[in-house]
């Protein structure tokens, strides 16, 4: 049986595995790296733009040519969130150096182990699997001029795309089925990234610290989730007495629609 990666736990001692960890920046990101150490919890003294912010998986290369941090998101699915980390990490680059260049390029992965609550600026829900920000002035004619090349990554493998490379595939089959299907995963474990991260997190091999570790970490997430869900209902109901229509107060909330049938049965509105 597999460790569930939806726990921080887990999920960093999988991540934190060097051999994990490179096979994971190839496949997604397309090349290979060579890292000095793998940190968690990542912090930058002093604060960018006074801001305290924390990254939870954090590696250099050791040409100190590409910066490289991997974000897990079980909730706060919010792209306001994941855009200012992204953009603090370049930022932190420009502090460092003597003029205003910056001479790394940053890559940030971001792992969303929920499916979206959020919409586009149309109110079109947000329902991809792989989302791509890359940072690079373009000509009137739409051609790439290739300075900077930063570039976000968001993998969400509850939203399964057809042309989704094979590549890629493979990890969103690793943290999909590790939550869904833990006892009899379907992997691909030709994959020399996959196979360790399996070996990593499978129960057996979990120290009995780690595994008193992710029971406190999953009961802090549950109480976190049913207080945020409290939030939300109470903000639903809030909406629903201000006549607002079914559509903007799931948007809104991320409540399902069965939910706010229930609460406008309770409200009788």
């Amino acid at each position: 049986m597999l460790g569930n990666l939806d726990n921080e736990v887990i999920f960093k001692k999988a991540f934190t595995n060097k051999t994990v960890f490179k096979a994971f920046v190839r496949d997604i990101l397309g090349f290979e790296v060579e890292i000095d150490k793998i940190e968690t919890e990542k912090k930058f003294e002093p604060k960018i733009g006074y801001i305290d912010f924390e990254l939870d998986i954090f590696a250099e290369t050791i040409d100190k040519r590409i910066a490289i941090e991997i974000q897990r998101v079980e909730y706060d699915h919010h792209f306001d969130r994941f855009l200012h980390y992204f953009l603090m990490l370049i930022a932190e680059q420009q502090k460092r150096a003597e003029e205003y260049n910056i001479d790394q390029t940053v890559y940030m992965i971001v792992v969303l182990t929920n499916r979206y609550t959020i919409s586009d600026k149309n109110g079109k829900a947000i329902k991809d699997e792989v989302l791509l920000l890359q940072i690079n002035p373009q000509t009137l004619k739409g051609e790439v001029r290739d300075l900077y090349g930063h570039q976000l990554v968001c993998l969400n493998p509850n939203h399964p795309t057809k042309d989704t490379p094979q590549a890629i595939r493979d990890w969103l089959d690793l943290i999909y089925q590790s939550i869904h299907n833990r006892e009899r995963p379907v992997l691909n474990t030709k994959n020399e990234g996959i196979r360790k991260a399996v070996e990593l997190i499978s129960f057996e091999n979990l120290s009995p610290e780690e595994r008193a570790e992710a029971k406190k970490k999953e009961a802090g997430r549950i109480t976190i989730a049913k207080a945020e869900h409290g939030k939300a209902l109470e903000i639903a109901r809030n909406l629903i007495m201000e006549g607002m229509t079914d559509d903007l107060i799931i948007r809104t909330t991320g409540i399902t629609k069965q939910m706010l049938l229930n609460l406008r049965g309770e409200i009788g509105g």
